[in-house]
């Protein structure tokens, strides 16, 4: 997983570029809670209008999400699903998480996303890793969150939509302190996992979880 850029704003010249060689459906994806202790895996995919000349401006506030407040990425998502010409979030479950791995669960949920498009794209703009198990042609982008809007906009997408889950679990597993890390691995989540031990939604093949269930660290 590479670092967050700090301060960079990301803008549209990817997405220009590629519609100068006629890609008119350029879907930028990401993900979020890969790293996660528990609860779902999510990715979102969205295509905006990039000749739209209010985009810019309709879009000013985004930037990768981890560099955003929580009341500030609930303000973009809004934005971006009134003006992306289409937008979808898939899902990996933490079974699935388990069962593939963080990195494979990605690229499934990635592709759910893309599956849920109500425009089909014709090229995808991915943060740092490739999807080969779609023939769309595709350009991996390191830091793309940070440079490249539509890779931002998914990445506000799929963390709102994930962060909203987590809000729900919190009512599901009370005692975990789902609602404010998120599933993470803060302090707090272990001092819980301690406490009350591994609830539905925990990651199982995480060794801070394995360790709180009683397992060897790995297999």
């Amino acid at each position: 997983m590479t670092k967050p850029i700090r301060g960079c704003k990301p803008d549209l010249r990817r997405e220009r570029r590629l519609s100068g060689r006629g890609f008119q459906r350029v879907a930028g994806l990401d993900e979020a809670g890969r790293g996660a202790w528990a609860g779902p895996l999510a990715a979102a995919a969205v295509i905006l209008p990039v000749c739209l000349p209010t985009l810019r401006s309709a879009l000013s506030t985004v930037r990768d999400s981890k560099q955003m407040r929580p009341d500030r990425r609930v303000e973009a998502a809004a934005a971006i699903r009134s003006v992306a010409l289409a937008w979808a979030v898939g899902s990996a479950s933490a079974e699935e998480v388990d069962a593939l791995g963080p990195l494979r669960a990605t690229r499934l949920a990635m592709l759910r996303a893309i599956r849920d498009l109500s425009t089909a794209p014709d090229h995808l703009l991915l943060d740092f890793l490739r999807l080969p198990e779609s023939d769309l042609p595709q350009t991996a982008i390191v830091h793309g969150d940070a440079f490249c809007l539509s890779i931002a906009a998914a990445s506000v997408l799929a963390k709102t939509w994930r962060d909203a889950q987590m809000v729900t679990l919190d009512g599901r597993f009370p005692g975990y302190g789902f609602a404010r890390h998120k599933g993470y691995g803060t302090d707090e989540h272990a001092r819980a996992l301690a406490r009350l031990g591994v609830c539905g939604e925990h990651r199982r093949s995480y060794r801070p979880v394995r360790q709180a269930d009683g397992l060897p660290p790995s297999v």
